[in-house]
Formats: C-alpha cells, sequence, structure tokens
C-alpha cells in the first residue's frame, strides 16, 4: 500500500506546482457589435491588475440621443457622459476566460459579463443575469 501512495503523492506534488493556465490577454480596441462604437480594453489602473473597458468612440450616433448616462440608476451618475465611459469593470483572467462586469448604458443596468478572445483577434463578450447569457461578438477595431 505505501508503494502506491508514493507515487500518488508525487504525482499530486507535481501537478499543484504546474503554473495555472491563463487566459489569452483582451487588451485592445473593439468596435461593439451592433458598430455603435469602440471599446479601448486595457489595465483599470491601481493595484490588482484587473482589465476595463472604456467607450473611446462613438461611430454611429442616435439623433436625439443623451450625451450623458440619464438611464443610470444612481442619480449622481446620470450627468457622466457616454463618451470615455466605463462599460467593462473589474475584469479578472480565470484561466480560459476573463470575468467581471458589464454595463449597458441604454438601460443603465450592469450585469455579470464573460469575456474570451478568439483566435481570429475578435472578443466573445456575455452578459449574465443568472445563468442566463446574451452573447456579442466585437471584432478589432482597425
Amino acid at each position: 500500500m505505501r508503494h502506491l501512495l508514493a507515487p500518488a503523492a508525487a504525482l499530486a506534488t507535481l501537478v499543484a506546482a504546474l503554473p495555472a493556465t491563463a487566459a489569452t490577454p483582451i487588451a485592445g480596441r473593439y468596435v461593439t457589435a451592433d458598430g455603435s462604437g469602440v471599446i479601448q480594453v486595457g489595465p483599470c489602473g491601481g493595484s490588482g491588475g484587473s482589465v476595463c473597458g472604456r467607450l473611446v468612440t462613438i461611430l454611429k450616433a442616435t439623433p436625439g440621443a443623451p450625451r450623458t448616462d440619464v438611464n443610470n440608476g444612481d442619480p449622481a451618475l446620470r450627468s457622466r457622459p457616454i463618451l470615455g465611459m466605463p462599460i467593462l469593470s473589474g475584469f479578472a483572467d480565470k484561466g480560459k476566460d476573463w470575468r467581471g462586469q458589464i454595463y449597458d448604458p441604454r438601460n443603465g443596468k450592469t450585469y455579470k459579463s464573460i469575456v474570451m478572445r478568439e483566435g481570429d483577434g475578435s472578443l466573445t463578450v456575455k452578459g449574465c443575469i443568472a445563468f442566463f447569457c446574451q452573447t456579442q461578438r466585437w471584432t478589432p477595431a482597425r
């Protein structure tokens, strides 16, 4: 029995010593699925190494659309400009994907989010409520 435990213990030690798998980095500039804007994704700034994304360019402005975050549930944030607004926040590398939160200024709601970089450079972006998710594909901005 001792002879069987020694190899199993050695294997467990080896597996624990292997580096954790890291998700493919997601930094870059991406056009949203509807083509309405460009999101710049990169370090949030500050400690912790989390990744965030801001709206840096509006490509399709809807005539008469508000220029501020009028739908935000927090009245103190309703006057902040849409341009430059944080859309992705607090994303952390979870091995095969990145997890954080995504904000939708059209309805003023924040959702749990999962983001993965695809082989063609695009991002698969999921916004989730519980286990129901809506998926979008953001393409690299040129």
